[in-house]
């Protein structure tokens, strides 16, 4: 059974099929990736380019978050970025617009990674979902809990996975996934996955919090869509207009953003406190209220009269006993917490087969499988891929003495180094050459073990070097990793194919 079958079984509206008000199909399930190509496409010589950018997010999201305020210091890589994720989470695909997002959240809690998680529980609930899967992976459909296995496995191990965990997947039953929906699914995996790395080597996460960058703090704009939003009708120029008005302070130098970011967390912080103060008076109040109720039942019970309770409505996330369930407890959006990275040692060849690139690479392989099996991907993250190796990085390179090239090439080698994945054309003792012990550690916290990532050690590496150039770092290992966990998916798919 399909996921849009199993949606229309249970009554949900689909969010994709509804119209417009000319009657029109919403844009964004335009069967062709040009109409993505269109909503962000800008002039790469365009000096307001990260600006237009950002008030595109606000006009979508109804927020400009941290992680594209980092990304806005390389335009041309955040210009890929949104269109890749635009098309992945809004466009045609397989999988009904709730399930993405629901993926997104299972892919996030690997790595405990708060932020994304709250920014696809926003957006799983306005596609639709229902608020009962938020309680965890035990109330929501098998199909989509068999995903559990792989998640996992990509997120911590990817050179696992085998074509058998493939086949459990598409065996013939009720909840079988197809090749598409597979496909779908393990790029939102893997997307996610790497994305997390980014948000903890960037300090995002730990602007998680009251008044922190963080938070969601919904527009009135914020439902729009994003195709209508970017396209030329007066109205949603008119939202541009002002949504470029507001934006002017997330147009500042990113270290100036810090600072009103932190003086909005001073404030919040206050405002937290008389907030907890009302809480503590509130709950008295609750407690004095339930000691009437109970006399008043005992009276009622002896023949007196009894007190009315209002009736209560639970939230959309309370469970059964009226306790809410908030994103803040990730646990129950994983099985198996314990399972983590292990370091890929070469020595057990015997069971964990080295990954040789010359064999299976993403250009000669995985590209044409990926965008046979789910429509345009490919390019995207070809484009994605191709534009993070295409920045510039003159003085980051040269202050460690090396070429550009030779610099992105040695940061990338190491990052697929560690996930068992060899290039038989290149030296890797140049790594040890280009790369400080400092860098490694950071890139291989950031890499394997995000979630360990403090905001000191962004600030401890490199403290000579430009706050665009550790980004771009942060970058290489979002797309590194990305393209390790594919390569792993990609072949096992390929061999069940062939098989």
């Amino acid at each position: 059974m399909s996921l849009w079958e199993y949606q229309a079984r249970r009554g949900n509206p689909i969010p994709s099929q509804s119209l417009g008000p000319s009657g029109a199909r919403c844009c964004c399930r335009a069967s062709s990736v040009e109409r993505s190509l269109q909503v962000v496409k800008m002039s790469g010589s365009d000096p307001e380019r990260p600006q237009l950018l950002f008030v595109k997010v606000l006009a979508s999201w109804g927020r400009l978050e941290a992680v594209t305020q980092q990304m806005g210091c390389h335009p041309q890589y955040l210009d890929s970025f949104l269109k890749m994720q635009h098309y992945l989470m809004h466009m045609d695909g397989p999988l009904p617009f709730d399930c993405r997002h629901y993926i997104a959240i299972m892919a996030a809690a690997r790595h405990q990674c708060r932020y994304l998680v709250n920014l696809h529980v926003l957006q799983f609930l306005r596609a639709g979902g229902d608020p009962q899967w938020l309680r965890g992976l035990n109330f929501i459909p098998p199909k989509l809990r068999n995903l559990n296995e792989i998640n996992k496995i990509l997120a911590h191990r990817p050179w696992l996975i085998t074509k058998e965990h493939i086949e459990k997947l598409l065996k013939i039953s009720e909840w079988s996934w197809s090749l598409a929906e597979l496909v779908h699914a393990v790029v939102l995996l893997a997307h996610c996955h790497a994305l997390a790395s980014f948000v903890f080597g960037c300090g995002c996460e730990q602007d998680e919090g009251p008044g922190g960058r963080g938070v969601l703090k919904p527009l009135s704009p914020g439902n729009q869509c994003f195709c209508e939003a970017t396209t030329g009708n007066s109205c949603s120029q008119e939202l541009l207009r002002i949504n470029r008005k507001r934006s002017l302070d997330s147009c500042m130098e990113l270290d100036s953003l810090r600072e009103r970011m932190q003086r909005i967390h001073v404030e919040a912080e206050g405002r937290e406190e008389t907030r907890l103060l009302q809480q503590d008076q509130e709950e008295g109040e609750r407690h004095e209220w339930r000691w009437v109720c109970r006399m008043g039942a005992q009276r009622g019970g002896a023949g007196g009269p009894s007190i009315g309770l209002p009736h209560l409505r639970l939230s959309p996330l309370a469970d059964a006993g009226g306790a809410v369930t908030s994103a803040a407890n990730l646990a129950c959006y994983m099985q198996d917490p314990d399972f983590g990275y292990q370091d890929f040692a070469r020595r057990d060849e015997d069971q964990t087969q080295v990954f040789r690139v010359q064999d299976y690479s993403w250009e000669d392989h995985g590209f044409s499988l990926v965008n046979r099996l789910y429509s345009d991907i490919g390019h995207l993250l070809d484009e994605k891929f191709r534009t993070v190796d295409g920045l510039q990085s003159s003085t980051m390179a040269k202050r460690q003495g090396c070429e550009p090239s030779v610099f992105k090439r040695g940061i990338w080698n190491y990052i697929h180094c560690m996930f068992g994945i060899r290039y038989d054309d290149y030296d890797y003792a140049e790594v040890n050459q280009l790369l400080e012990r400092v860098l490694k550690v950071y890139i291989k916290t950031v890499t394997c073990y995000p979630e360990k990532t403090n905001s000191e050690m962004f600030d401890r590496f490199w403290k000579q070097f430009k706050h665009s150039e550790k980004v771009h770092v942060n970058l290489l290992i979002l797309e590194a990793r990305m393209q390790a966990e594919l390569l792993y998916a990609l072949q096992a798919i390929t061999q069940y194919m062939v098989s």
